[in-house]
């Protein structure tokens, strides 16, 4: 015969549901931490950004400048005040590719070809998603873990906050100066840069600085796209191939 198991009472399950509800944060508080409504914020920037973009082009440009700079500090705050969640990177990073991706549609109304900037917002959404994605397959606990890949600018770029912070800003800069100096909505692009490239003045120095580090941006996103893939692709192999 075997022992029966003992019993829990009601009154000890009440004292045990209890005690396991004060070690665990409420749901509620995730909601609330620093960062997170930091990013809640940037929606909300971005909200109004675009909500007066062709009716107010500063405005609008400070708006989603400011909004892009509050990634920085939602991510120091998470650091600062131990409040780092799931959740909040991927409200983090979801603002972002929206943001981008607005800002990239609008672009591709201005100037002609239009496919360059739909191209590139497509490139950006894969890369990032499949990131993501493969992020969790590896039971990696974030995205920007790329110690084990081959490449040393992939690594060079999630490992240097300065490295990547010049290539993030170099893309909303580029994007936000196309916006302001475009002049009407049958805009040609090579034009438009060519001619600001030489005219030798302070925002042709800012846009070439911007276009080099865009340019190092979309390869990092094809890297990342690719490496991305090739994780899926090993973990359907491992997953055929286990008894």
């Amino acid at each position: 015969m075997t022992a029966e198991k003992p019993v829990m009472s009601s009154d000890v399950w009440c004292c045990y549901l209890m005690a396991s509800n004060k070690q665990r944060p409420a749901k509620l508080s995730v909601y609330l931490y620093i960062p997170n409504i930091v990013g809640y914020m940037r929606v909300v920037l971005n909200c109004i950004a675009f909500a007066v973009c062709f009716s107010n082009k500063t405005l609008f440009s400070l708006l989603y400048f400011f909004s892009f700079c509050c990634d920085a500090v939602d991510g120091w705050c998470a650091r600062k005040f131990n409040q780092v969640s799931t959740f909040g990177a991927v409200l983090d990073m979801v603002t972002d590719r929206v943001s981008t991706a607005c800002l990239l549609v609008i672009l591709s109304q201005i100037y002609r070809p239009s496919l360059v900037f739909l191209s590139l917002l497509a490139l950006d959404i894969a890369s990032h998603w499949l990131q993501m994605y493969s992020t969790f397959l590896s039971g990696k606990t974030s995205h920007k873990d790329v110690k084990d890949s081959t490449s040393w600018l992939f690594r060079l770029y999630y490992g240097n906050r300065l490295f990547m912070g010049y290539c993030c800003v170099s893309c909303e800069v580029l994007y936000i100066i196309l916006f302001l100096i475009a002049e009407n909505h049958t805009e040609n692009l090579m034009n438009v840069v060519v001619e600001s490239l030489t005219q030798f003045s302070p925002l042709s120095l800012l846009l070439a600085l911007s276009i080099f580090g865009w340019s190092i941006k979309q390869i990092i996103n094809v890297i990342q796209m690719k490496t991305a893939a090739d994780v899926c692709v090993l973990y359907d192999i491992e997953k055929q191939h286990k008894p």
